[in-house]
Protein backbone atom coordinates (compact mmCIF):
# COMPACT_ATOMS: atom_id res chain seq x y z
CA UNK A 1 0.00 0.00 0.00
CA UNK A 2 1.14 3.53 -0.88
CA UNK A 3 1.05 6.05 1.91
CA UNK A 4 1.27 9.34 3.29
CA UNK A 5 2.79 10.56 6.95
CA UNK A 6 1.72 14.45 8.11
CA UNK A 7 2.99 15.32 11.29
CA UNK A 8 5.73 12.72 10.63
CA UNK A 9 8.20 14.01 13.33
CA UNK A 10 11.19 11.25 12.90
CA UNK A 11 9.14 8.70 12.08
CA UNK A 12 9.26 6.76 14.80
CA UNK A 13 5.48 5.43 14.26
CA UNK A 14 6.28 4.25 11.01
CA UNK A 15 9.26 1.75 11.89
CA UNK A 16 7.40 -1.39 10.93
CA UNK A 17 5.32 -0.51 8.40
CA UNK A 18 6.73 -2.37 5.88
CA UNK A 19 5.67 -5.69 7.72
CA UNK A 20 2.27 -4.86 7.25
CA UNK A 21 3.21 -3.82 3.62
CA UNK A 22 2.87 -0.17 3.80
CA UNK A 23 5.00 1.65 1.78
CA UNK A 24 5.40 5.79 2.64
CA UNK A 25 6.14 8.02 -0.20
CA UNK A 26 5.32 11.32 1.05
CA UNK A 27 5.43 12.95 4.66
CA UNK A 28 5.71 16.42 6.24
CA UNK A 29 7.28 17.58 9.47
CA UNK A 30 7.85 21.85 10.06
CA UNK A 31 10.84 20.80 12.43
CA UNK A 32 14.01 20.85 10.17
CA UNK A 33 15.83 18.64 12.68
CA UNK A 34 13.16 16.09 12.81
CA UNK A 35 12.45 16.38 9.25
CA UNK A 36 16.30 15.18 8.71
CA UNK A 37 16.11 12.53 11.09
CA UNK A 38 13.27 11.51 9.12
CA UNK A 39 14.63 11.83 6.04
CA UNK A 40 18.02 9.96 7.27
CA UNK A 41 16.09 6.57 8.43
CA UNK A 42 13.84 6.49 5.40
CA UNK A 43 15.61 8.07 2.17
CA UNK A 44 13.37 6.54 -0.12
CA UNK A 45 10.69 9.12 0.93
CA UNK A 46 9.81 11.98 -0.07
CA UNK A 47 10.50 14.70 2.94
CA UNK A 48 8.42 18.31 2.55
CA UNK A 49 9.77 20.09 5.05
CA UNK A 50 7.54 23.24 6.25
CA UNK A 51 4.12 24.37 7.88
CA UNK A 52 1.12 22.51 5.77
CA UNK A 53 -1.16 25.30 6.61
CA UNK A 54 1.02 27.54 4.18
CA UNK A 55 -0.04 26.86 0.62
CA UNK A 56 2.83 26.10 -1.30
CA UNK A 57 3.72 22.98 1.11
CA UNK A 58 0.18 21.82 1.17
CA UNK A 59 -0.03 21.56 -2.77
CA UNK A 60 4.11 20.37 -3.04
CA UNK A 61 2.38 17.00 -0.37
CA UNK A 62 -0.57 17.02 -2.85
CA UNK A 63 1.26 17.00 -5.80
CA UNK A 64 4.15 14.86 -4.60
CA UNK A 65 1.62 11.95 -3.55
CA UNK A 66 0.72 11.66 -7.10
CA UNK A 67 -1.65 8.41 -8.23
CA UNK A 68 -3.48 6.41 -5.80
CA UNK A 69 -2.85 6.81 -2.11
CA UNK A 70 -4.01 4.02 0.09
CA UNK A 71 -3.02 4.64 4.03
CA UNK A 72 -2.79 8.24 5.43
CA UNK A 73 -1.20 8.47 9.09
CA UNK A 74 -1.64 11.78 11.13
CA UNK A 75 -0.67 13.23 13.94
CA UNK A 76 -1.19 16.58 14.77
CA UNK A 77 0.88 18.30 17.33
CA UNK A 78 -0.77 17.80 20.56
CA UNK A 79 0.51 21.03 22.76
CA UNK A 80 -2.66 22.31 22.22
CA UNK A 81 -4.63 19.68 22.98
CA UNK A 82 -2.88 18.70 26.57
CA UNK A 83 -4.80 18.93 29.32
CA UNK A 84 -1.98 20.14 31.40
CA UNK A 85 -2.15 23.55 32.84
CA UNK A 86 -3.62 26.39 30.54
CA UNK A 87 -4.98 23.88 28.60
CA UNK A 88 -7.57 22.67 30.26
CA UNK A 89 -10.68 23.83 28.72
CA UNK A 90 -12.13 24.17 25.35
CA UNK A 91 -11.82 27.75 25.31
CA UNK A 92 -8.09 27.65 25.74
CA UNK A 93 -8.21 25.02 23.54
CA UNK A 94 -9.73 26.96 21.01
CA UNK A 95 -7.28 30.08 21.11
CA UNK A 96 -4.59 27.22 19.60
CA UNK A 97 -3.91 27.75 16.36
CA UNK A 98 -2.52 23.84 16.61
CA UNK A 99 -5.56 22.31 16.81
CA UNK A 100 -6.62 24.05 13.86
CA UNK A 101 -4.18 21.50 11.98
CA UNK A 102 -7.22 18.96 11.42
CA UNK A 103 -8.60 20.81 8.81
CA UNK A 104 -5.66 19.82 6.35
CA UNK A 105 -6.38 16.29 7.53
CA UNK A 106 -10.09 16.81 6.45
CA UNK A 107 -8.78 18.84 3.05
CA UNK A 108 -5.90 16.20 2.26
CA UNK A 109 -8.90 13.33 2.71
CA UNK A 110 -11.33 15.23 0.45
CA UNK A 111 -8.58 15.59 -2.36
CA UNK A 112 -6.63 11.58 -2.32
CA UNK A 113 -9.17 9.73 -0.66
CA UNK A 114 -7.20 7.42 0.58
CA UNK A 115 -8.62 3.78 2.09
CA UNK A 116 -7.54 3.75 5.16
CA UNK A 117 -6.46 6.35 7.69
CA UNK A 118 -5.21 6.22 11.10
CA UNK A 119 -5.62 9.61 13.52
CA UNK A 120 -3.71 9.23 16.50
CA UNK A 121 -3.37 11.69 19.51
CA UNK A 122 -3.54 12.22 23.24
CA UNK A 123 -7.20 10.48 24.07
CA UNK A 124 -8.32 15.08 24.80
CA UNK A 125 -8.95 14.86 21.15
CA UNK A 126 -12.00 12.77 21.50
CA UNK A 127 -13.51 15.85 23.84
CA UNK A 128 -12.27 18.31 22.01
CA UNK A 129 -14.72 20.96 20.00
CA UNK A 130 -13.68 22.98 17.02
CA UNK A 131 -15.81 25.74 15.39
CA UNK A 132 -17.67 23.60 12.49
CA UNK A 133 -20.74 25.40 10.31
CA UNK A 134 -21.19 28.02 12.93
CA UNK A 135 -21.22 25.41 15.64
CA UNK A 136 -19.05 23.68 18.18
CA UNK A 137 -18.36 20.38 17.22
CA UNK A 138 -16.49 16.86 17.97
CA UNK A 139 -14.05 16.13 15.93
CA UNK A 140 -15.22 12.67 15.38
CA UNK A 141 -18.62 14.27 14.38
CA UNK A 142 -16.59 16.89 12.04
CA UNK A 143 -15.63 13.41 10.26
CA UNK A 144 -18.85 11.53 10.59
CA UNK A 145 -20.30 14.60 8.47
CA UNK A 146 -17.75 14.52 6.27
CA UNK A 147 -16.96 11.76 4.96
CA UNK A 148 -19.75 9.04 6.51
CA UNK A 149 -21.06 8.81 3.40
CA UNK A 150 -17.74 6.88 1.85
CA UNK A 151 -15.85 5.83 5.23
CA UNK A 152 -16.70 3.46 8.70
CA UNK A 153 -15.33 6.15 11.28
CA UNK A 154 -14.58 4.67 14.67
CA UNK A 155 -12.63 5.80 17.83
CA UNK A 156 -11.05 4.73 20.92
CA UNK A 157 -8.36 5.74 23.30
CA UNK A 158 -5.94 2.51 23.78
CA UNK A 159 -2.70 1.94 25.92
CA UNK A 160 0.15 1.30 23.94
CA UNK A 161 0.81 -1.08 27.54
CA UNK A 162 -1.47 -3.25 25.74
CA UNK A 163 -0.03 -3.97 22.46
CA UNK A 164 4.22 -5.31 22.57
CA UNK A 165 4.97 -1.83 24.02
CA UNK A 166 6.93 -1.62 27.84
CA UNK A 167 5.40 1.64 28.42
CA UNK A 168 1.70 2.73 29.49
CA UNK A 169 0.65 5.66 27.11
CA UNK A 170 -2.62 6.18 26.50
CA UNK A 171 -3.59 7.49 22.69
CA UNK A 172 -6.57 8.31 21.15
CA UNK A 173 -7.29 6.26 17.29
CA UNK A 174 -9.39 7.52 14.97
CA UNK A 175 -9.43 4.72 12.13
CA UNK A 176 -11.09 5.78 9.31
CA UNK A 177 -11.83 2.60 6.45
CA UNK A 178 -13.85 2.47 2.82
CA UNK A 179 -17.42 1.01 3.10
CA UNK A 180 -16.71 -2.60 1.83
CA UNK A 181 -13.58 -3.20 3.54
CA UNK A 182 -12.39 -4.04 6.86
CA UNK A 183 -10.13 -3.44 9.93
CA UNK A 184 -11.21 -5.07 13.21
CA UNK A 185 -9.50 -3.87 16.47
CA UNK A 186 -6.61 -6.16 17.62
CA UNK A 187 -6.84 -8.14 20.98
CA UNK A 188 -5.26 -7.13 23.62
CA UNK A 189 -1.45 -8.59 24.33
CA UNK A 190 -0.13 -9.47 27.76
CA UNK A 191 2.15 -6.37 29.48
CA UNK A 192 6.03 -6.24 28.82
CA UNK A 193 7.76 -4.86 31.93
CA UNK A 194 10.81 -2.59 32.86
CA UNK A 195 12.58 -5.57 33.90
CA UNK A 196 11.69 -7.78 30.64
CA UNK A 197 12.93 -4.92 28.45
CA UNK A 198 15.92 -3.18 29.64
CA UNK A 199 16.64 -5.76 32.80
CA UNK A 200 19.30 -7.46 30.69
CA UNK A 201 21.73 -3.76 29.96
CA UNK A 202 24.46 -2.61 32.34
CA UNK A 203 24.15 -0.58 34.81
CA UNK A 204 25.92 3.07 34.60
CA UNK A 205 26.14 6.12 36.86
CA UNK A 206 25.62 9.62 36.04
CA UNK A 207 28.27 10.65 33.65
CA UNK A 208 29.13 7.29 32.29
CA UNK A 209 28.93 5.36 29.45
CA UNK A 210 29.43 1.68 28.27
CA UNK A 211 30.36 -0.34 24.91
CA UNK A 212 26.37 -0.35 24.10
CA UNK A 213 25.13 2.02 21.38
CA UNK A 214 23.33 4.35 22.45
CA UNK A 215 23.82 3.46 26.55
CA UNK A 216 25.31 5.84 28.02
CA UNK A 217 24.42 8.25 30.86
CA UNK A 218 23.60 11.80 31.11
CA UNK A 219 25.64 14.05 33.55
CA UNK A 220 23.62 15.35 36.67
CA UNK A 221 24.14 17.64 39.15
CA UNK A 222 25.97 16.29 42.04
CA UNK A 223 22.98 16.94 44.37
CA UNK A 224 20.27 15.33 42.45
CA UNK A 225 22.31 12.07 42.32
CA UNK A 226 22.59 12.31 45.74
CA UNK A 227 19.06 12.42 46.47
CA UNK A 228 18.39 9.25 44.33
CA UNK A 229 21.08 7.24 45.66
CA UNK A 230 18.81 7.14 48.29
CA UNK A 231 15.61 6.54 46.71
CA UNK A 232 14.06 2.82 46.58
CA UNK A 233 12.61 1.46 43.20
CA UNK A 234 9.30 3.13 42.24
CA UNK A 235 9.82 5.45 45.22
CA UNK A 236 10.11 9.51 45.12
CA UNK A 237 13.11 11.28 46.95
CA UNK A 238 10.23 13.29 48.27
CA UNK A 239 9.68 10.35 50.64
CA UNK A 240 13.56 10.35 51.93
CA UNK A 241 13.78 11.43 55.50
CA UNK A 242 17.21 13.02 55.09
CA UNK A 243 18.07 12.77 51.14
CA UNK A 244 15.18 14.66 50.08
CA UNK A 245 14.60 17.80 47.72
CA UNK A 246 15.85 20.47 49.48
CA UNK A 247 17.29 23.62 48.71
CA UNK A 248 20.85 25.28 49.33
CA UNK A 249 19.42 25.90 53.25
CA UNK A 250 18.22 22.39 53.56
CA UNK A 251 14.15 23.39 53.03
CA UNK A 252 12.32 21.04 51.12
CA UNK A 253 11.86 21.77 47.55
CA UNK A 254 7.80 21.66 46.89
CA UNK A 255 6.89 19.57 44.05
CA UNK A 256 4.91 16.36 43.15
CA UNK A 257 5.82 13.15 44.26
CA UNK A 258 5.69 12.27 40.61
CA UNK A 259 9.12 13.68 40.69
CA UNK A 260 12.60 12.60 41.48
CA UNK A 261 10.93 9.28 41.06
CA UNK A 262 12.32 5.89 39.89
CA UNK A 263 10.45 3.77 37.95
CA UNK A 264 9.43 -0.21 38.92
CA UNK A 265 11.01 -3.05 37.11
CA UNK A 266 7.87 -5.01 37.34
CA UNK A 267 5.36 -2.62 35.39
CA UNK A 268 5.35 -1.03 32.13
CA UNK A 269 7.18 1.89 32.18
CA UNK A 270 4.86 5.39 32.73
CA UNK A 271 4.55 7.37 29.78
CA UNK A 272 7.67 8.68 28.56
CA UNK A 273 7.30 12.85 28.45
CA UNK A 274 9.52 15.05 26.23
CA UNK A 275 11.29 16.15 28.94
CA UNK A 276 12.67 12.09 29.92
CA UNK A 277 16.22 14.67 30.45
CA UNK A 278 15.34 15.74 33.40
CA UNK A 279 15.51 13.91 37.04
CA UNK A 280 12.93 16.59 38.05
CA UNK A 281 10.75 15.72 35.48
CA UNK A 282 8.11 12.84 35.88
CA UNK A 283 9.27 9.33 36.54
CA UNK A 284 12.11 9.64 34.43
CA UNK A 285 14.78 7.51 37.07
CA UNK A 286 16.02 4.17 36.16
CA UNK A 287 14.59 2.03 39.19
CA UNK A 288 18.08 1.31 40.60
CA UNK A 289 19.11 -1.85 42.17
CA UNK A 290 19.76 -2.29 45.95
CA UNK A 291 23.38 -1.97 46.77
CA UNK A 292 25.57 -3.70 49.97
CA UNK A 293 25.63 -0.06 51.21
CA UNK A 294 22.34 0.13 51.33
CA UNK A 295 22.21 3.32 48.48
CA UNK A 296 20.93 2.32 44.64
CA UNK A 297 22.72 1.68 42.14
CA UNK A 298 21.67 3.79 38.55
CA UNK A 299 20.83 7.53 39.53
CA UNK A 300 19.86 8.78 36.49
CA UNK A 301 17.15 9.36 34.09
CA UNK A 302 16.90 6.61 31.47
CA UNK A 303 19.77 6.61 28.63
CA UNK A 304 18.91 7.02 24.68
CA UNK A 305 18.56 3.22 24.05
CA UNK A 306 16.86 2.65 27.10
CA UNK A 307 14.30 5.18 25.79
CA UNK A 308 14.28 3.27 22.52
CA UNK A 309 13.63 -0.22 24.13
CA UNK A 310 10.67 1.06 26.05
CA UNK A 311 9.04 2.60 22.88
CA UNK A 312 9.44 -0.58 21.35
CA UNK A 313 12.21 0.89 18.54
CA UNK A 314 14.78 -2.21 17.79
CA UNK A 315 17.78 -1.59 19.48
CA UNK A 316 19.57 -0.89 16.06
CA UNK A 317 17.16 1.80 14.99
CA UNK A 318 18.75 3.09 11.60
CA UNK A 319 19.41 6.54 12.86
CA UNK A 320 22.71 8.47 12.05
CA UNK A 321 25.60 8.01 14.76
CA UNK A 322 25.86 11.78 15.48
CA UNK A 323 22.15 12.40 16.11
CA UNK A 324 22.17 14.89 19.14
CA UNK A 325 21.32 13.33 22.31
CA UNK A 326 18.39 16.11 22.87
CA UNK A 327 17.02 15.30 19.74
CA UNK A 328 16.64 11.53 19.91
CA UNK A 329 14.51 12.41 23.53
CA UNK A 330 12.45 14.90 22.33
CA UNK A 331 11.53 13.01 19.19
CA UNK A 332 10.88 9.61 21.75
CA UNK A 333 8.83 11.81 23.90
CA UNK A 334 6.52 13.05 21.44
CA UNK A 335 6.22 9.78 19.70
CA UNK A 336 3.84 7.35 18.41
CA UNK A 337 5.11 3.58 19.94
CA UNK A 338 5.72 1.91 16.74
CA UNK A 339 4.77 -1.43 17.99
CA UNK A 340 1.21 -0.24 19.03
CA UNK A 341 0.59 1.24 15.62
CA UNK A 342 1.27 -2.06 14.01
CA UNK A 343 -0.91 -4.13 15.99
CA UNK A 344 -3.36 -1.55 15.36
CA UNK A 345 -2.97 -2.04 11.30
CA UNK A 346 -2.85 -6.28 11.52
CA UNK A 347 -6.10 -5.78 11.08
CA UNK A 348 -6.88 -4.43 7.86
CA UNK A 349 -8.13 -6.89 5.44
Amino acid sequence: MRGVSLFSSAGIAETYLDEVGIDIKVANEIIPSRAALYQSIYPSATMITGDIQRADIFTNIIQSSEGAIDFLIASPPCQGLSVAGKNRNNESMLKDERNYLFYKIVEFIHLKKPAYILIENVPSLLKLLLPYKEKLVHIQDILQNEFGGLYNIEAEIVDAANYDVPQKRLRAIIKMYKKGTTWAWPAKKKAITVLDAIGHLPSIESGETSSIPWHFARKHVEKHITWMKHTPTGKSAFFNKVHYPQKEDGTRIKGYESTYRRINWDKPAPTITIRNDAISSQRNVHPGRLKEDGTYSDARVLTPLELMILSSLPTDWKIPQNTPEILIRQCIGESIPPKMINNLLQGIN
